[in-house]
């Protein structure tokens, strides 16, 4: 038996184990007031899709319960007074999510995980539009035991949170989905909508930065790997020249440049502040917090090499850059893109047709691969134009976006209570 199908073997007898502590509480009724949630796997605190869900359910109906499961290692973050922190252990998931009406979580519950009859799990998964493939799309990139856990949880799920046709086109592969789907827009980017002048005031208040600060916030993914069918993330060094960038920053738009550093969340807690000497005083470093989208809605400017949210900064309309030194290398490991990156002029980047086929999608930002590149991205930005260009690539996908995701997902959630 090669050692990767031992390995699924011991997963799967694991998983039939775990399974039994479900069946087992299903001696205690299920509490129709009760909402149990869950970020990146436990790793996460009080953010992403299921915070805004969550605090406008709380608005809505008071007399609900919600406890959230936080792993040992993020035992010390912090959670509003309405929420019961419990702990990510087995059985601790399954006393609590066996005896809740509602299941939210934006990633995927743990393989053995059993949900019974008359419960609702919605996902809102942590991203919609995106740059790097999921699931089937990775080819043999996705392991075996990927799949399992893949299609474990979303056959378990009642409702998926997309917000466009490109989400529809993607999950059946990407996700292992082809259930319902809730077309809301993403609930945490309800804060990026609109006038967003109050929130930039807090932020550079909190952060001790003049008034009129200016701030780009740097967001890179992770990468990922596989070693007989066990998973892992790892970081990588950057080769961006951030002095030379806050310059070019301040020709181009004017007024002092800061960067602002947001690691993944799978690598925040191994992330230590980017040192620079030239530049000390105008790094922040926000891996840690658990919200990204509030410190994105008091943001500038954006950038990243393959993170989903450049989207999302997008729907601000806020100048978002992409920097990626390694197109063929990233999608060589990843195994594909949803974007012709690595075939077509980095002018023009369309949809990669066998994902979406017939779709005349042209990616909306500039790519830079190396210094050069994105020095002249940022100093021929041309506000206009990019806006123009989202406009018109929003309008093909189909894009949700009305500020008010939360209060629908929320709506649809009662109902269903």
């Amino acid at each position: 038996m090669k050692e990767e199908d031992l390995y699924i073997l011991k997963r799967r007898i694991k998983a039939l184990c775990n399974s039994m502590c479900f069946y087992f509480c299903r001696v205690f009724p299920i509490d129709k007031k009760l909402v149990s949630v869950c970020t990146f796997e436990g790793k996460g605190g009080f953010g992403c899709n299921p915070k805004y869900v969550v605090e406008r359910l709380h608005k809505m109906d008071g007399s609900l319960k919600f406890v959230w499961f936080v792993n040992k290692n993020a035992w010390e973050k912090e959670f509003p007074e309405y929420i019961k922190k419990v702990p990510n252990t087995l059985w601790s998931r399954a006393y609590y999510l066996t005896r809740s009406k509602v299941w939210i979580d934006n990633y995927r519950k743990p393989y053995g995980t059993v949900k019974r009859k008359g419960q609702y799990y919605v996902n809102t998964n942590h991203y919609t539009l995106g740059i790097k493939t999921v699931g089937l799309w990775r080819g043999a990139g996705f392991s075996k035991m990927a799949y399992l856990v893949s299609k474990n949880d979303s056959d378990m799920i009642d409702d998926l949170i997309i917000d466009s046709k490109f989400c529809e086109l993607a999950s059946p592969k990407g996700l292992i989905y082809d259930g319902h789907y809730l077309k809301t827009g993403a609930p945490r980017c309800d804060v990026l909508y609109g006038d967003r002048s109050v929130i930039k005031q807090k932020y550079r208040i909190k952060n001790g930065l003049p008034e009129d600060a200016k701030i780009l916030l740097f967001a890179p993914t992770f990468r990922e790997g596989a070693k007989d069918g066990k998973r892992f993330v790892y970081s990588q060094l950057w080769s961006i020249d951030f002095k030379h960038l806050i310059d070019c920053l301040e020709e181009k738009f004017g007024g002092k440049w800061y960067i602002c550093f947001r690691v993944h969340p799978q690598l925040a807690a191994g992330f230590s502040d980017y040192e620079n000497d030239e530049i000390a005083d105008r790094i922040l470093n926000e891996s840690q917090a658990d919200d990204l989208y509030e410190i994105m809605a008091a943001m500038d400017a954006y950038m990243t090499d393959y993170s989903s949210a450049c989207f999302e900064a997008a729907f601000a309309k806020m100048p978002v850059f992409i920097y990626a030194d390694d197109i063929e290398k990233y999608e060589r490991d990843r195994g594909s893109l949803y974007w012709n990156m690595t075939s077509d002029s980095l002018d023009k980047v369309t949809a990669n047709q066998e994902m979406f086929p017939g779709e005349d999608w042209v990616f909306p930002f500039s790519i830079a691969t190396n210094n050069d590149d994105l020095e002249h991205d940022v100093l021929h930005f041309d506000q206009q134009k990019y806006e123009a260009r989202l406009d018109e690539f929003f309008g093909k996908i189909g894009l949700v976006f009305d500020g008010n995701a939360s209060e629908k997902v929320a709506q649809e959630i009662l109902r269903r209570i």
